[in-house]
Formats: structure tokens, C-alpha cells, sequence
């Protein structure tokens, strides 16, 4: 017996129409009399539906079809998946919970759903595609036609610009699109639908774009590799060292020598500290002279050395002064420090 119905609806997209009726209630004892009878350890789910004769599964097992009358199955008691199989081919799913010597009980009423009257032409046609992708992803292009007539419909794709490969689906609703070597370019399909009637009013457009947005170009940079200012010439020497390393590991890069004279340094102070870092670098360290530029900087507070590392074809790095050359007061005794500071 089922009672106390708490009455569900839900009404699926257009295909039907269910009812659901879960009603809760407890076993009875099989006799008043017996004051210590012992409690089930099954559930019962009862089922019945309208029209009758619906397969039923429960976690997968066929439990035969419903009826207009409740079924009633017994089952161990815990979680377990009812499916209805219904007219239309759909199912009706639910997860019931059943603890043990409960009932609980499903009424389901199925109503199929009226036909959808027929469009008359014209109908819409709208493409789906996404707005933007990488050169030499694949374009999916879909398109979603309202039509409900009889005659099959007949797709017409055209792109833009036309050396856009379609790779499948012409002659479809969807195709696929191949949006290489295309980078920065908007690639554009256009699509004619007919139902091979003639009547203009049955043949739709519609088209749709997506951007393929161009290549990011990479811009090489040099790296400051080391600056020495008011260095010895052992100092400076170590970090040529260092320089060659670099330069030897890469043969394709090139390195920028600044120097820079004092506010009181030497007159020509600056090209006598590029001569020396030349000459270290060829004749003690064997780098080959055509990969070192050489450049007076102007002036900074001391005199020094800034040495750039530059990848082939990189952007020449620029001189950093920080004194005006009204600013510097110079002493006319050329001197290079040789070892030390000071």
C-alpha cells in the first residue's frame, strides 16, 4: 500500500511529459499479536506506470516492465539507480535510498509531446565557429539549420579567401578547415542551404568569420654581461676570462665593449682601456676580432668597462653615460693601473 504521495513534476525539452509519485511508508509487522517481531532486512520499491509494459532496470539488472498496477520488488537495502525505459526511447533515471523494511514507490504517467508543426520556408541557418584561433589549428565550422521539411537539404561552403583548404564535411552541415599558412588573416566561410526545390524562398545564406591573428615576432636582446669600474688590469683580465668562455660556448654571438672616462680620468682613457681589452682577448684568449665592437661611451664618474653579450641578429645594445663631457675635468698625464686600485 502506498500513501502520503509527495507529487514531483519534470518536463523534459519537447520529448514528453513524466509525473513522478514517491510515497514513503513503513512495513507493517505480519501480526499485531507478536509484540518482538523481527525486522526485515530487505526494502521494497513499487513501480507502476502509465502506459504499462516499460522496461525496468534497477543498478543495471532487468527487474521485466511496469504495469498500471503497482510491481513490487524487494531489494537489499541502500543506494541504488532505477531506469525506466520510455516510449520515445528516452529513460527516466532516479537514485533511491532504501533502508531496510521501508517502502518506497514510483507512479509514473507518460504523455508523448505534440509534433512540431512544419517551418515553411524560409528557415534560419546560423554558423557556429570560434572567433579567433593559432595559425595551424583546425576550424570546425557548424551549421545549425530550423528546417522540418521532408526533402533532404543540400550545403553549399565557400571560403574566404579561397585558397582556405577544406579538409572535411563539404557537402555537409560541418566542416573542417585547415587555417594553415594563414597568420593574420580573417578566414571567412559562406554557406547556401536548399531543400532542391527551386523555390528561391527555400534556398537560405549565412556566413561567419574567425581571425587567425599573425605571429609574434621575437625580439632578440643583448645581455649586460659585466661592468668594472676604476678596475685593475688583473681585475679586468679575470673578467675577460670570463668573456671568453662565453664567447667560445656560442660562436654565434658577438660582444660589445663600452668604456667610459672619469670625471678626472686620463684624456683618452676610454680608448686606451678598448685597446687593452682587445688585445687580451685576441692575442691571449684567441676570440676572433671580427666578433668585438668596440665603443667610447663617454663619460661616468670612474672610468670603466661595460661589456654586452649579443645573440646573431639582435638589436646593437646603446652607451649609458651619466656625465656630460662639459662636466668631466680630465688630467692630461696618460696612465693605465696595472695591477690593484688606486
Amino acid at each position: 500500500m502506498c500513501n502520503s504521495t509527495f507529487i514531483f513534476n519534470k518536463m523534459p525539452k519537447l520529448a514528453f511529459v513524466v509525473l513522478l509519485a514517491l510515497t514513503f511508508i513503513a512495513a507493517q509487522p505480519s501480526s499485531v499479536a507478536n509484540a518482538k517481531t523481527k525486522k526485515a532486512n530487505y526494502g521494497t520499491i513499487k513501480i507502476l506506470s502509465n502506459p504499462g509494459g516499460l522496461a525496468i532496470t534497477v543498478d543495471g539488472k532487468p527487474y521485466g516492465e511496469t504495469s498500471t498496477e503497482y510491481r513490487a520488488i524487494d531489494i537489499d537495502p541502500g543506494l541504488h539507480t532505477v531506469v525506466i525505459l520510455l516510449p520515445n526511447a528516452q529513460t527516466w533515471t532516479r537514485e533511491i535510498d532504501l533502508p531496510a523494511g521501508r517502502i518506497k514507490c514510483i507512479a509514473l504517467n507518460y504523455r508523448a509531446a505534440p509534433p512540431l508543426p512544419k517551418s515553411p520556408c524560409p528557415y534560419p541557418v546560423n554558423i557556429s565557429v570560434p572567433a579567433q584561433v593559432s595559425e595551424g589549428e583546425i576550424i570546425t565550422y557548424t551549421a545549425d539549420v530550423a528546417y522540418s521539411g521532408t526533402a533532404g537539404l543540400r550545403y553549399k561552403w565557400t571560403m574566404s579567401p579561397a585558397t582556405v583548404q577544406i579538409l572535411s564535411g563539404a557537402g555537409t552541415s560541418t566542416i573542417t578547415v585547415d587555417s594553415t599558412p594563414l597568420a593574420g588573416q580573417r578566414i571567412t566561410a559562406m554557406l547556401t542551404v536548399d531543400d532542391g526545390s527551386g523555390d528561391a524562398m527555400c534556398r537560405q545564406s549565412a556566413q561567419a568569420s574567425t581571425n587567425i591573428p599573425p605571429h609574434k615576432k621575437r625580439v632578440l636582446v643583448g645581455r649586460e654581461f659585466d661592468t668594472c669600474s676604476h678596475c685593475s688590469y688583473d681585475d679586468q683580465k679575470a673578467r675577460l676570462d670570463n668573456l671568453s668562455v662565453e664567447l667560445q660556448s656560442d660562436p654565434t654571438t658577438t660582444t660589445y665593449i663600452f668604456a667610459y672616462g672619469g670625471r678626472t680620468s686620463q684624456v683618452g682613457q676610454a680608448q686606451r682601456l678598448l685597446a687593452r681589452a682587445r688585445d687580451y682577448l685576441v692575442m691571449h684568449r684567441g676570440i676572433d676580432s671580427s666578433r668585438i665592437v668596440l665603443l667610447n661611451g663617454g663619460f661616468r664618474e670612474e672610468d670603466s668597462v661595460e661589456v654586452w653579450i649579443v645573440p646573431q641578429g639582435a638589436r646593437a645594445p646603446q652607451a649609458s653615460p651619466t656625465l656630460q663631457a662639459g662636466d668631466v675635468r680630465p688630467s692630461m698625464t696618460p696612465r693605465l693601473r696595472k695591477s690593484g686600485r688606486g
